[in-house]
């Protein structure tokens, strides 16, 4: 699939104005959820601000722009559909962007989503899905995602790829703003003193001098200036060169993370001593791989932890349930209130939260998805109350007499909320 932005796909059931079913098929909604969406189709803003007065309600969902050619060129979501798409039509507040989707516009269609949660779901899984041309959050490739690679044998290093590739041990992301990863990885390499020099440069190691022919000179100031062990030198031992990777390794895995103390330390003592410029470079360097550390532990916890039910009630009443599974949000049920749905919701827990490993890379989609959901839990923290781990879950549908089993202790140790 092309990354490159595109005007958004077709969508045959978009194209009748009056009551509609919406944009099809979603995985943000319980099986028993009956859509209710809108089409207001009119070749002039005055007869599109017309249906929006007479017809859109003041209650969450998602909306989408679809211009002459029936080409959908702008999805949203709102908390009230009312509100954000009158809101389109005030020329003298509105965005400039706004202004531009409103004159190719013949078409405008939304659909209503059980709560705001569930808006914010929709609007992701359409954009990734229609790519429309006004959208960039949620575009594949408009955020342009790259990994942290370690690897490249004899003596592996840190650096910046799109993708991990051949001769990656270990990779590190998604990231995004590249520079600042490659600034941390050079932090890296010369902290622990890796090598970063080309896959063309001879390297050998001090155990294996017998096999060279001539002496080898150092190929850059590294070596000189002591950020890096040397291997085109033939200066360190295997095994030496071996324990620095596994220090870098350690702290990207978020097992050792001295390096940051030690950082802080030599700051403040450089500020002391009013060594103010080396306490400006250390900082410069400890606020690079802050930023780095800060990322990949939202990464570790969504791939390892966020695991839980997450019971919503939305403005209809009704009370769904979101189940998110290693930060993404896998399915969604309506609250079990019968002795039937308990039974149905608590096979759908025991599917999503079924032991497997997580995965060693989240690809761009999914951690769209795992930042969505970190994002939500960070704006609304007394949300975080309601979470219920995948077994207390369980237990609320065996309240009703249904023996539904279990998913075993692990999921009932700990509620992971972030």
């Amino acid at each position: 699939m092309s990354r490159k932005p595109q005007d958004g796909a077709k969508h045959p059931r978009l194209f009748a104005a009056g009551p509609a079913d919406g944009f099809g098929p979603s995985l943000f909604r319980p099986a028993d959820h009956t859509v209710v969406g809108r089409g207001v189709k009119a070749s002039r803003p005055a007869k599109l601000l017309r249906g929006v007065k007479e017809h859109s309600p003041k209650l969450p969902g998602v909306y989408g722009w679809v211009d002459g050619r029936g080409r959908v060129i702008y999805i949203g979501k709102a908390k009230s559909l009312r509100c954000r798409l009158m809101s389109y039509f005030r020329a003298e507040s509105r965005e400039r962007k706004a202004g531009k989707i409103v004159e190719q516009a013949r078409l405008l269609v939304w659909e209503e989503a059980a709560d705001e949660f569930a808006a914010l779901l929709r609007e992701l899984e359409l954009i990734q899905r229609l790519r429309p041309k006004f959208n960039v959050q949620g575009i594949p490739g408009q955020q342009r995602y790259h990994y942290l690679c370690l690897g490249k044998s004899p003596a592996p290093y840190l650096y910046v790829a799109g993708r991990p590739g051949k001769g990656t041990i270990v990779s590190f992301g998604p990231l995004v703003k590249r520079y600042h990863t490659t600034d941390a990885a050079r932090r890296l390499n010369d902290w622990f003193k890796l090598r970063d020099c080309p896959e063309t440069v001879p390297l050998g190691f001090a155990d294996q001098r017998s096999l060279f022919t001539d002496d080898r000179g150092a190929r850059c100031l590294r070596f000189e200036l002591g950020t890096c062990l040397g291997p085109c030198h033939g200066s360190c031992a295997r095994t030496d060169y071996a324990t620095a990777v596994k220090a870098v390794r350690a702290f990207l895995d978020g097992r050792d993370r001295t390096l940051l103390e030690h950082l802080k330390q030599q700051m403040s003592a450089a500020a002391a001593g009013f060594e103010f410029e080396r306490a400006g470079s250390i900082r410069d360097r400890l606020q690079a791989l802050e930023r780095l550390d800060n990322r990949l532990s939202l990464l570790r916890r969504a791939r390892s932890r966020h695991s839980f039910v997450y019971p919503l009630a939305g403005p209809d009443g009704g009370e769904r349930w979101y189940l998110i599974h290693r930060g993404q949000v896998r399915a969604v049920a309506t609250a079990p209130a019968c002795g039937v749905s308990r039974a149905r919701v608590a096979e759908l827990i025991r599917t999503t939260f079924a032991a497997a490993p997580p995965p060693d890379v989240l690809t761009g989609g999914a951690v769209d998805s795992v930042l969505l959901v970190s994002s939500w839990l960070r704006k609304y923290a007394a949300e975080k109350g309601k979470l219920l781990t995948a077994a207390e879950a369980l237990r609320r549908c065996a309240s009703g007499g249904v023996v539904v089993g279990d998913v075993g202790p692990a999921e009932d140790a700990e509620r992971h909320a972030g």
